[in-house]
């Protein structure tokens, strides 16, 4: 028992790295997952003390628990089956691609990161950029909603400041959970986004069984009460105009309505801005028509340290306004009482009307539409045109700017100045011609609240 054994270095630091591993997973780690686990408790009761709508148990539960509950789901389980069969392959090998499936859409949210330096980050970043528009009314229309219902947020998609503003927006209420595409799926920032509630989505290569797992995961985080945002149009918008709804998230929610006790409302969120960051990238696509755009590093780094010179030197007087409405929200027990005959499609539709008319007006998209044929105008002549367009938005109920026309024009000519796309002629101001593209995209936000037959 005391004679000396002589082994390998190597050998020696193999048992020391398995030993040292053994013990961190035995007593170390789960010493720290409870010393942490007990402080988002705490931190947690002490939000929902001030939050309207407290954060749901369901979105408190451990990541691996909420996976097993997902994988061993009996609607899961039974799509596992059918893809086994379908495929011809063992059970137990569709068992796991499913385990992938759900790995790869639960979140892991944590209340620190969401509400610590999140919400202060997205608070920053808004208020940095933009002059922000939210009217009162709206907030308390958010505090009035029913308790124990499902809220889900339908917003259109115009910029990917989108998820920050509306973020910071509602954080009194509560916490959002957003749908996010493939883009995010990078690391670190991955792992940055399922701490703040996020949920993964694939865009292509959707098989049934994928589609059961993101299914069964949305019909359980409405069931248990989780708040949501999500974008019926899918993508962001490349020519500026709202886009037609697709259905595979508001399908979920509809299929599983059979199986829930509480009601879910829908909150239609409309967004505009008198400058989207990456209008130019979403231009190129739209006349490319190539979607899977990546701008050039290059240009990225060129026009972030742009930016950043003009904030050292005084110069950045922000990118206008941005702006965000409510539409009327809508019961989902209640429509569906009405028996549509296609509940999801007349849904989808009903919700995109509502944000469609909810769309807020703002300066540049407002001066755009008058400047988009290339004509030379004087600024009376287009604080006369805009005078017209608000007297015809006011007849037809549209939220209007808390501005005159002569400021509206005033502050759009302005931005339009210092980003030099338009000329100054003697006859007055004028686009330049290679940006017709551009000013169709911003007129294009809000040109349906001037169609012939209303907003739609």
């Amino acid at each position: 028992m005391t004679r000396t054994v002589e082994i390998p270095l190597w050998l020696l630091l193999l048992i020391l790295l398995f030993a040292g591993v053994t013990f961190a997973s035995h007593f170390l780690f789960p010493s720290v997952r409870w010393f942490f686990r007990r402080r988002m408790e705490r931190v947690v009761g002490r939000l929902n003390t001030r939050l309207k709508r407290p954060i749901e148990p369901f979105k408190l539960a451990r990541r691996y628990d909420m996976i097993q509950r997902l994988i061993h789901d009996p609607m899961v389980t039974r799509a596992v089956a059918e893809d086994a069969h379908g495929r011809g392959i063992p059970e137990n090998v569709a068992f796991e691609k499913a385990r992938d499936y759900a790995r790869e859409i639960v979140p892991a949210f944590s209340a620190t990161v969401y509400f610590g330096w999140g919400i202060r980050l997205a608070r920053w970043l808004s208020r940095s950029l933009y002059r922000m528009r939210l009217s009162d009314v709206d907030l308390r229309a958010i505090d009035g909603l029913p308790p124990d219902a499902a809220v889900v947020f339908v917003m259109n998609h115009r910029s990917n400041m989108d998820y920050v503003l509306v973020t910071w927006l509602v954080s009194g209420a509560g916490a959002l959970s957003y749908a996010v595409g493939e883009w995010a799926r990078v690391w670190p920032l991955s792992g940055v986004i399922r701490m703040m509630g996020a949920y993964f989505i694939r865009r292509r290569d959707r098989g049934a069984l994928y589609r059961r797992v993101l299914a069964r995961f949305v019909q359980m985080a409405t069931a248990g009460g989780v708040t949501q945002a999500i974008f019926p149009e899918g993508r962001l918008s490349l020519d500026g105009r709202p886009g037609e709804p697709r259905l595979g998230l508001l399908s979920y929610i509809v299929e599983g309505a059979p199986d829930r006790t509480r009601d879910v409302i829908f909150v239609p969120v409309a967004l505009n801005y008198d400058r989207v960051l990456e209008d130019r990238f979403l231009i190129r696509a739209h006349v490319t028509g190539v979607r899977r755009f990546r701008p050039p590093l290059g240009e990225v780094l060129a026009g972030l340290g742009h930016h950043l010179w003009l904030r050292a030197t005084g110069r950045f007087r922000g990118f206008g306004t941005a702006k965000v409405a409510l539409g009327p929200p809508l019961s989902l027990r209640e429509f569906l009482a009405g028996a549509p005959e296609h509940p999801t499609e007349a849904l989808a539709a009903e919700l995109m009307a509502r944000v469609n008319a909810a769309m807020p007006v703002v300066p540049v998209p407002l001066v755009a539409r008058h400047l988009l044929d290339g004509a030379a105008r004087s600024e009376a002549a287009l604080v006369e045109a805009v005078r017209e367009d608000l007297g015809h938005l006011a007849g037809r109920g549209v939220d209007l700017p808390g501005r005159g026309p002569e400021e509206i024009v005033r502050d759009a000519l302005a931005l339009l100045r210092e980003r030099g796309v338009i000329a100054e002629m003697p006859e007055g101001v004028a686009r330049r011609a290679e940006e017709a593209d551009l000013f169709a995209y911003y007129a294009g936000s809000i040109a349906h609240l001037f169609a012939t037959d209303g907003p739609r």
